[in-house]
Formats: C-alpha cells, sequence, structure tokens
C-alpha cells in the first residue's frame, strides 16, 4: 500500500562519519539515531556528483549531472525537466518544500565557460537570470527565484508547480546570514539576522579560519528551527487535507560557514576531537593539483568552497563548530518526526534521510569538496524507514540517483522516460540483496588549480575492489586498491596496469549506460 506522507529529509554537506549511527563517539544526533535504528542504513551510499546543485538536481529527476545537465553549480536545472515530486502531483499528490533547494543560483554570476555553455543550450534554456536590483519577473523559465535579491524587501512566493512543488517556504544558502524567506520568518520571531548574523556580529570569532565563529542569531531563530517550524505546519496540514503527500524537508546545515550559536558552539571540547587516521598520513603518487594542496596546509584556496589541507589545530576548531549544527540539526529532525508521530501518520509514512553530497571533514587531512574524489566526500549518509523496511544495515553500494526510482516504485507512480536510477525496493524489502556492482561520480568545473587546469572534468568509477578517478585532459590519474589500501593512501594509477585497465573499461561501461536518455527504468529487477 501506498504511504500517505512521503517525508524527505536532507543535510547540506554532511559526512557520515559525523554522525552517531555513523561511528562519531562525540555525536550528538539521538533523532537521528533513532530514524536510523527503526529503518534500513545504506553504508556504501555516493551521490553522482559531489557538488550541490549537479546533486540536487540528481535527487529530483533521478538522472546523472551529464545528462539531467546541471553539471556544476551555477547552471539552474532545466525548468522542463520531469522530477519526483511533479510526477506526484500530476497524480494527485499534495507538494510541497522547506529549506533549501538550490535548483537555480543563489546570486553569484556566471563564469564566461558557463554563459557560453547556457547560452549554447537555446533560448528555451538559457533565459538570463535576473541582475541585482532588477525586478522579479514572472515567468517560470526566469532564473531568479533562488536568488537572494528576489526576496531582499519582503518573502515573495515561488511560482506555483516549482520544478513540481506547489508550494515552497525557501532558505536561500547557508549559515546565518541566509536569505529566502528565512530571514523574514526571523525578524517576525524578534530576531533580526542584519542585526545579528556574520562573523562581524559574531559573539566569537576563530583566528585560525575566518569562516568559523559563534553566532548571535540563537538557535531558535536559526534557518534549522526555520525548516522544522515549516515542516511541522506543512505535516499537520497533509494530515488534515487527508490527501497523499510528498515532503521534501531541506537543512542548509552543517554547510560552512561554521556559525553554531550557544549552546551548540560549545558542546564538544576541540581538543577532545581526534584526528582521523588519515590526516597526517602519508599520501603517495599524488596527482599535482593534491600535491600542491597539501604543501600549502593552513592555507584556504581563495574560493571557500574549495578543497583545501587544514592544520590540526584548524581541523578541531572547525569540527567541533560543525558537530554543534549537526547537533542543532538533530534536534530539528526530531521536531519533525515528532509531528509525524503527534498527527497520527507515523505507520502511514515513508521517510528518507540523506545529505546532496559528503564533506572532507579532516579526511586525508582536508577539509570542503571540489576536485577529490575521496568517500568522505562523494559518500552520503542514507536511511529509508517506513513499514515493510528490513530495519538494520547494508553495505550495498548504491547512488543517490537511485533515490528516484525507489519512491515512483514505493508510491506506485508511472515511471518516465530517462530516470537512470535503479529501485532500492528489493534491498528495503530484503537488506542481503546485492546492490550496484560500480557507482559512477561525475564532476565538472569552469575553474581551474594549479596542477590541474580548467575546465575540469572528472569521472570516478568506485567498486568493491577499487577506485578510480580519471582527469580529462591530463596525464595523471587516481587508482586505489580497495584490497591492499582500503584508505586510499597509495595512488597506483601508473604501477598497477592490469587493475587500471580493467577498471578503465568498466569506467567506460558506466559513461556510455547514463549517456542513454531513452532507457526506461525496470522496477523490481
Amino acid at each position: 500500500m501506498s504511504p500517505k506522507l512521503v517525508l524527505v529529509l536532507v543535510a547540506d554537506q554532511l559526512q557520515t562519519a559525523h554522525l552517531g549511527f555513523g561511528g562519531l563517539a562525540l555525536g550528538h544526533t539521538p533523532n537521528l539515531d533513532r530514524l536510523a535504528a527503526a529503518g534500513l542504513r545504506f553504508d556504501r551510499a555516493h551521490a553522482t556528483n559531489p557538488i550541490c546543485m549537479p546533486s540536487r538536481a540528481t535527487l529530483a529527476t533521478g538522472m546523472w549531472p551529464s545528462t539531467h545537465g546541471t553539471r556544476t553549480n551555477g547552471v539552474p536545472l532545466d525548468p522542463a525537466a520531469v522530477t519526483i515530486q511533479g510526477s506526484l502531483r500530476r497524480q494527485g499528490w499534495a507538494t510541497a518544500a522547506v529549506g533549501k533547494l538550490h535548483y537555480q543560483p543563489i546570486g553569484w554570476p556566471f563564469s564566461p565557460d558557463q554563459l557560453a555553455e547556457l547560452h549554447a543550450a537555446g533560448p528555451d534554456v538559457a533565459a538570463p537570470a535576473i541582475a541585482d536590483g532588477e525586478e522579479r519577473t514572472g515567468p517560470l523559465t526566469s532564473w531568479g527565484w533562488e536568488k537572494r535579491v528576489t526576496h531582499a524587501a519582503a518573502p515573495v512566493p515561488l511560482p506555483d508547480d516549482y520544478y513540481g512543488f506547489a508550494e515552497v517556504d525557501l532558505v536561500v544558502s547557508h549559515g546565518d546570514e541566509a536569505g529566502g524567506h528565512y530571514p523574514h520568518w526571523a525578524r517576525s520571531r524578534g530576531f533580526d539576522p542584519a542585526e545579528l548574523a556574520g562573523a562581524a556580529n559574531a559573539e566569537a570569532t576563530s583566528s585560525l579560519w575566518s569562516e568559523v565563529w559563534r553566532s548571535q542569531v540563537p538557535a531558535e531563530a536559526s534557518t534549522s528551527a526555520f525548516v522544522a517550524e515549516h515542516a511541522e505546519r506543512r505535516i499537520e496540514a497533509a494530515s488534515r487535507s487527508g490527501r497523499p503527500t510528498f515532503l521534501f524537508v531541506s537543512f542548509p546545515d552543517p554547510h560552512h560557514p561554521f556559525c553554531p550559536p550557544s549552546p551548540f558552539a560549545d558542546l564538544i571540547d576541540p581538543e577532545a576531537i581526534e584526528l582521523p587516521r588519515t590526516f597526517n598520513a602519508d599520501h603517495l603518487g599524488l596527482p599535482p593539483h593534491l600535491a600542491t594542496i597539501h604543501a600549502r596546509r593552513g592555507t584556504r584556496h581563495v574560493d571557500p568552497t574549495f578543497t583545501w589541507a587544514v592544520t590540526e589545530a584548524q581541523h578541531r576548531e572547525a569540527m567541533a563548530a560543525q558537530l554543534g549544527l549537526i547537533a542543532m540539526l538533530d534536534l530539528a529532525v526530531g521536531r519533525v518526526l515528532d509531528a509525524v508521530d503527534a498527527v497520527g501518520l507515523a505507520d502511514d509514512t515513508l521517510t528518507v534521510f540523506t545529505a546532496d553530497h559528503g564533506e572532507l571533514g579532516g579526511a586525508h587531512g582536508l577539509w570542503m569538496k571540489h576536485y577529490v574524489h575521496y568517500p568522505a566526500v562523494t559518500g552520503v549518509p542514507l536511511v529509508i524507514a517506513g513499514d515493510g523496511v528490513d530495519a538494520g544495515a547494508t553495505d550495498a553500494l548504491v547512488s543517490n540517483a537511485d533515490l528516484v526510482p525507489t519512491l515512483v516504485d514505493w508510491t506506485g507512480t508511472e515511471p518516465w522516460r530517462g530516470v537512470q536510477g535503479r529501485s532500492l525496493r528489493p534491498i528495503l524489502a530484503d537488506r542481503r540483496r546485492p546492490g550496484r556492482n560500480a557507482v559512477l561520480v561525475e564532476e565538472d568545473q569552469p575553474i581551474g588549480l594549479d596542477g590541474l587546469p580548467a575546465p575540469v572534468r572528472m569521472r570516478t568509477l568506485i567498486t568493491d575492489e577499487a577506485r578510480l578517478t580519471v582527469y580529462q585532459g591530463c596525464g595523471f590519474g587516481e587508482l586505489y586498491d580497495h584490497g591492499a589500501d582500503p584508505d586510499e593512501l597509495h595512488n597506483v594509477h601508473d604501477q598497477d596496469h592490469d587493475l587500471r585497465s580493467a577498471m578503465t573499461g568498466r569506467l567506460l561501461d558506466e559513461v556510455l549506460a547514463v549517456s542513454d536518455q531513452r532507457r526506461r527504468v525496470e522496477f523490481g529487477a
């Protein structure tokens, strides 16, 4: 029987190992832990792309970024794309989203490469974004709905049928300076982020990392509180309406900047934080750009989202702050789960918890994301709970592209052409069932690094045996033998030619498979 409520909970930039159910002894995540205990935990789930917009578009479409077209941040999801929420809505479901969507750019300018690519896509896709100061326009094809300036003066309702959502309570960006509908809500609660948010207004700031501070915006006025409150309202409305409801609840935390308020900022003593075992390890045979990053340990890239190597002190401060944000997020998740219980929908709800991508978070001495495909950043937490789920844990290899066909399968929605994921329902019914033989991860960037010229195009294949990463147009790559080197410390790309040849062939198979848009997904196969 189809559930009455499908609840999808999404965190932003979260490493599974930073959660209690992921094994962190210092984790303060009792609500996520109880959800994991009640459902099936996928310990080897990976994102199709370790970047926000591409991965979020995958969560909506079930396609790889090279197919749905949002290959990097700044490239909007095609407004004509078929999404899981749109498909459910056409079949009578109520659809709503709360929090961060990031289907469209939030305000940064497009690079010349991105603009050229967008305009080459044609006028129906390449509508101009709203410039700062320009009045909002109405058509859905306008790319300004998630820009800060759109909602600066007042909370502007998003269009009906926004990528399939009938209603949206929007948060734009991250941290205590987030925009969208959120700051107007905070002011209605007596807290003005313009006066309280940001490093300039912080109670304390880090001398080691400019994006770590103690926020003056209290927890009850945080983005996590905004998301929890609006999710509670949506759940109550779903209970009253009696209509089947798809509710997408997306938290901007724990993405940087790491700015928890008291008491969450003091939850973890930085000195109590243990370094990941790979933090100070010797990394043999690194590609030039990663070798350069390690050589500049302690110096952040000019773009705060880019991978950089941190000192032990920087790691401990950032980790303590991020764990505070995770604890605040967990409290909000608890409110949402309790709301489902309170309206009597617990037995009629399919609940999903995941993240758009991981966070290096100290693994291999690195933080952030981009230009590196260690499991800490390609991996995502994934828990699915509901009636008929074989609770426990599975080591089945899966992709976040598999979530859309799983929801289609579970709700009885008519499949549509182009979905590339595979339904996880057989594994949900029997956690001993195998997953994929391999997972493909993509990354395209218009900006390069020292040792890695732009434009960057990376493709990674992850299997039980190994991880292979290729860089288009470069004479180097990465290959890690998981049998001999499970922590991925010794790059054997130029030594193990047999393994490289076998993995290259399998990578080609996966790339070819996702290039075919005519496939109709087979459910339950």
